[in-house]
């Protein structure tokens, strides 16, 4: 009797290694259980100020690509004043605008190869655009709102507001897939802005001055960069303002780029994980 006994015991702590193994999976830089892999607390970071750049006031900034050389791609919105612009990061300086129909309130945009693809909020309508002379090339219909837009390599990502990033075909911009995101097991709403960096989407939270660090498989938060008090008194220089809005990455450099709706500056920051 003792024998069996012992014998079911060890067969039952085998099943419980092995199935404990089977859930075993890898989430960011750390190796979790399936199962906790939602409750995994985000890591917090603050920032550091490493530049700052003149970026037009007039600006009211939904989506920011860096290009290299120097160069970014800003789109911007408001009824009738919104447009697609080339930007010459170290002067502010509006290098190329296109302006779109009045119809249009712009949103966020993502360069893909030679193109330029660009979100309108209440339309329905991604404008596609060549790089080089921003001469449209075609017009594609989506549901629902458009709101930030960012490029992995492989597939558009789009925000529409909610909590849900969308996935689309880089050429026909059709959808292929989802994520919902979630803090734990609570939805991020309000997703905006979005960059692709280093395998992580981060997103601006409208209304907010946080940017949530999303690791696409799961849409799980890995974590979060606090950036209040970025734009200070002094940078603002008595001018209205809206939000924090628009994240840029140099992918080669390292940088990161961050402004807002009718900031007067863009900045360059460095992310410092606290604790």
């Amino acid at each position: 009797m003792t024998r069996r006994v012992l014998l079911a015991a060890l067969v039952a702590v085998g099943v419980i290694v092995t199935l404990g193994l089977a859930l075993w999976v890898q989430a960011g830089d750390l190796y979790l259980p399936a199962l906790l892999r939602r409750s995994a607390q985000p890591v917090e970071y603050g920032f550091e100020v490493v530049a700052r750049y003149p970026h037009d006031p007039e600006a009211f900034t939904q989506g920011l690509v860096y290009h290299g050389e120097g160069i970014l791609y800003e789109g911007t919105g408001l009824w009738g004043e919104s447009s697609l612009r080339r930007v010459d990061l170290a002067t502010g300086a509006v290098l190329q605008r296109r302006d779109l129909a009045p119809q249009y309130f712009g949103e966020g945009i993502a360069v893909v190869g030679d193109r330029i693809v660009q979100l309108t909020w209440k339309a329905g309508v991604a404008l596609v655009y060549d790089r080089d002379t921003f001469e449209p090339l075609g017009e594609y219909r989506y549901p629902g709102e458009g709101w930030g837009l960012t490029y992995d390599g492989e597939r558009l990502i789009m925000s529409d507001g909610t909590s849900r990033l969308r996935f689309w075909d880089p050429d026909t911009l059709a959808e292929i897939g989802s994520v919902e995101v979630v803090d734990g097991e609570e939805p991020v709403d309000d997703l905006n802005e979005l960059e692709f960096v280093d395998g992580e989407v981060w997103a601006n939270v409208w209304q907010t001055d946080r940017i949530a660090r999303i690791d696409l498989d799961s849409g799980r938060v890995v974590g979060w960069i606090d950036l209040t008090g970025l734009l200070t008194e002094e940078d603002r220089g008595g001018r209205q303002v809206d939000v924090l809005n628009g994240i840029a990455y140099d992918s080669e450099g390292g940088r990161v780029f961050v402004t807002g709706k009718w900031w007067p500056v863009l900045y360059e920051i460095r992310v410092v994980r606290r604790g």
